[in-house]
């Protein structure tokens, strides 16, 4: 199994502190693990392992079950966002009209996978389903953006408009 691809964990002692105070004010809460795993996504905008760990000792909670629960819900991210967050929609009308390859495009362009960050911070790619923009297929976001109507050859335009 390969493993993606991510920048380095770089918490700093203010954001602990942050997810100490999360952790305080909900460890006695029954289903407590939720608002706190919130909370943490928040503070470091993802959930690293490190983040877990601190999670996991100061609750007394199995890393397995925290894990568990931020791998199965799809709000939580185990990666951190670029700068630039880029979503692909794959649903049926983007992929038809050839998302697929505007995703794969991206993939060699920024060296990275769905899911990853560029080793810079600055760019983020993820595939997602349906945006609701299916009358301008393909379709694809760098974080508020929408770009539609979309070629292959369009990929180098967009990503220079961020450089």
């Amino acid at each position: 199994m390969a493993t993606k691809k991510t920048v380095p964990f770089n918490g700093t002692p203010e954001q602990e502190a942050q997810l100490l105070a999360v952790i305080e004010e909900h460890k006695a809460d029954p289903g407590a693990l939720m608002p706190v795993l919130q909370g943490a996504q928040a503070i470091y905008g993802y959930l690293p392992i490190e983040v877990q760990k601190i999670i996991s000792d100061k609750m007394g909670i199995p890393m397995e079950k925290i894990y568990g629960v931020v791998t199965f819900y799809a709000q939580f991210s185990l990666y951190p966002k670029g700068k630039y967050n880029i979503s692909v929609c794959l649903g049926t009308a983007c992929y038809v009209k050839g998302s697929g390859d505007i995703y794969d495009k991206l993939q060699e362009v920024l060296q990275i996978g769905g899911g990853e960050c560029t080793a810079d911070g600055k760019f983020s790619l993820e595939a997602c389903r349906c945006i609701g923009a299916c009358g301008l297929a393909p379709v694809l976001t760098v974080n508020e953006d929408v770009y539609g109507r979309l070629t292959v050859d369009d990929v180098a335009d967009i990503l220079a408009k961020y450089e």
